[in-house]
């Protein structure tokens, strides 16, 4: 790993920090000094294992933390001081394994497949090209382009854009990935989200009468099926996708909160919880994920985006 010193520059801002390279070809900014940065209630600082991590905060006391590792968020508080995100006890922030927790990219594919587990956009290191403040809300983009690392497995050009917005009681992202090869490829993605919660007690709204693949009891050969119930809970190992969801879900995390859970070009959902495969916090969150499933087909030069709107009343 190469250590070299750097300024960085965002919206005219001058961030003097520490530049780590890794072989994922990727930036990691190790510290940040700059009182100019605070007024956009943006700051970059150290977080867990030393990894660069970007602290939001909005005038209503709302606040949220991204890794730039992964680009992962890892935590969205409320005025109140609540987190309403959950990051597993297990997670290593080690810049070598993804972090198990918040909100994990999954690209360019979700699930098992010909490449890794779920991609490598969680495995790589993002950087910070834009930090702005818009009517009060500090709003970030991230950036993540091909590099050796990625290409050694799927060898293709792109370039993918990570905006994330937090507002008094809402955190928006806004994912788009644009094709710079001179060939075409699809992909598939998710946004794996992690939310605190009473697993026994929890339920989201929304999913009747969707098509699902049940991955209960065989991952690698799930069950079509059609959802009937009005809630769906969590009562034991739940791993399911619902295809072409609806455009807002209700989590009740079973904790006293009520989630909005929006989307907008994220045609499916996912529902997950562990359960005894992960008996030291399988009743303390669920995962309800926005999800592109079917292969996103994309000629050079096109792009696509998919935006997702998480608030509570």
């Amino acid at each position: 790993m190469a250590m070299v010193s750097m300024a960085l520059s965002v919206n005219n801002l001058t961030f003097p920090n520490r530049c780590q390279i890794n072989r994922r070809g990727g930036m990691a900014f190790a510290s940040l000094s700059n009182q100019k940065s605070a007024s956009l209630g943006v700051r970059l600082t150290e977080g867990e294992g030393n990894l660069p991590k970007l602290v939001l905060s909005s005038p209503a006391g709302s606040e949220a933390e991204i890794y730039l590792y992964g680009g992962c968020i890892t935590s969205w508080k409320v005025p109140s001081g609540k987190d309403l995100l959950f990051v597993r006890p297990d997670a290593v922030f080690n810049g070598k394994k993804p972090i198990s927790g918040g909100v994990p990219h999954c690209f360019p594919q979700f699930g098992p497949g010909p490449i890794q587990q779920h991609g490598f956009a969680r495995n790589m290191d993002w950087t910070l090209v834009d930090s702005e403040n818009a009517e009060g809300s500090p709003v970030v983009t991230l950036e993540l382009k091909d590099a050796p690392y990625s290409r050694a497995m799927w060898d293709f050009s792109f370039h993918a854009l990570f905006k994330v917005t937090l507002n008094a009681k809402s955190l928006s992202t806004e994912l788009t990935v644009k094709n710079t090869d001179s060939k075409a490829f699809s992909f598939s993605t998710a946004l794996h989200t992690y939310f605190r919660a009473s697993a026994s007690d929890a339920s989201v709204k929304g999913l009747k009468g969707l098509k699902t693949l049940n991955k209960d009891p065989d991952p690698k050969n799930p069950v079509e099926g059609r959802e009937e119930r009005d809630v769906v809970t969590f009562p034991g190992f739940v791993d399911c996708v619902y295809l072409d969801a609806s455009s807002e879900l209700q989590l009740d995390n079973g904790l006293g909160d009520l989630i909005s859970i929006k989307n907008t070009n994220w045609s499916d959902a996912v529902l997950w919880n562990p359960y005894l495969q992960m008996e030291a916090c399988y009743k303390d969150f669920v995962c309800v994920e926005n999800a592109k499933i079917g292969s996103v087909q994309l000629e050079p030069e096109q792009t696509w985006t998919a935006v997702q709107h998480l608030s509570t009343a």
